[in-house]
């Protein structure tokens, strides 16, 4: 098959970044450089022309397909003939650990809510939705953190359920990447944002449909829109490996840190336990249960070994 028929069937539409970069037209920048700075994880590369070439086409993109949603929620309720509450519209950002989700995230959030007449977008990891540590422990799960059973899927979607049916000041729990848990009794209220997105390694994940038939919700069919980032095994594992050898002077250091055990460590000493970690759970979490749900995204960023993307794949309507 050759390279045209190939694009003509695939489900997708491919861009190059130069391809993909024209279509932002005349988007405007509203974000300085100090913001987009600010935006940028550890090892990350984050620059404006890397917002200016693929995160603005992404907003203006994303622009049209809300306004069309909103279109369309006007005209359903006149079609019924009833006032409804305002509902969100959820975007999904999916895709391994250390490939750079948590700065698409703060990126697209700052960049929507800067949209006339300035929408409220909110952002939630469900980083808070993991069971807690005691939880993980007692069920033997601790080595399985991030896998989707590491998850309390039932609190998830109920508040997804909740957002989409318009329920003011929906709770989702607190994070701590610093005690690697969850915090308790804290949480963060979401009052009926115009956009929330939802960021976290397993978003797309499915699983086995029932033989009677019955409903069984994913949390991916509250999405309006997803994203895939994406990046080679080998860039994935060098950048964990970066990633944790720069933690130990960082958040590793802090005694109150989890894995402030690690914080003494040589970077042979760190390289060999980053590897180790890396192969027993965050590869294999890939390739089970994370890089299987790439083609269920509406789009896919495709990163190359510069953090920079090199490929966008837009999804046919």
């Amino acid at each position: 098959m050759d390279v045209r028929t190939e694009q003509l069937y695939n489900p997708y539409r491919l861009f190059t970044r130069a391809e993909w970069a024209a279509r932002r037209e005349d988007t405007p920048m509203t974000l300085a450089a100090s913001e987009v700075s600010a935006l940028r994880s550890m090892h990350d590369r984050l620059d404006m022309r890397e917002v200016e070439e693929i995160y603005l086409p992404l907003s203006r993109l994303l622009s049209i397909y809300v306004s069309a949603m909103q279109r369309l929620f006007v005209a359903q309720r006149r079609f019924l003939g009833i006032e409804d509450r305002k509902m969100p519209y959820i975007i999904g950002v999916a895709g391994s650990v250390a490939v750079g989700k948590s700065t698409t995230a703060r990126v697209l959030q700052a960049l929507l809510a800067r949209w006339s007449p300035r929408p409220k977008v909110d952002l939630v990891t469900t980083d808070g939705f993991l069971y807690p540590n005691a939880v993980l422990d007692r069920e033997g799960l601790m080595q399985k953190k991030g896998f989707p059973e590491s998850y309390d899927l039932t609190a998830l979607l109920q508040f997804l359920s909740d957002l989409k049916a318009g329920r003011r000041a929906v709770r989702a729990p607190i994070y701590s990447h610093l005690t690697y848990d969850v915090i308790p009794n804290e949480w963060v209220q979401v009052d009926q944002p115009d956009i929330l997105i939802l960021e976290g390694i397993n978003v797309l994940q499915t699983g086995r449909l029932p033989r009677d038939g019955k409903a069984v919700p994913y949390v991916s069919d509250f999405f309006d829109f997803s994203v895939y980032i994406d990046a080679d095994e080998n860039v994935l594992r060098e950048w964990y490996v970066e990633r944790f050898l720069a933690l130990r002077s960082t958040a590793f250091a802090d005694p109150r840190s989890y894995f402030n055990r690690y914080a003494n460590y040589s970077d042979e000493e760190a390289a060999s336990t980053a590897l180790e970690i890396w192969e027993r759970t965050n590869l294999a979490n890939l390739n089970e249960n994370i890089l299987p749900t790439r083609p269920r995204a509406t789009l896919i960023l495709k990163k190359g070994p510069e953090h920079i993307v090199e490929q966008v794949a837009l999804r046919r309507l």
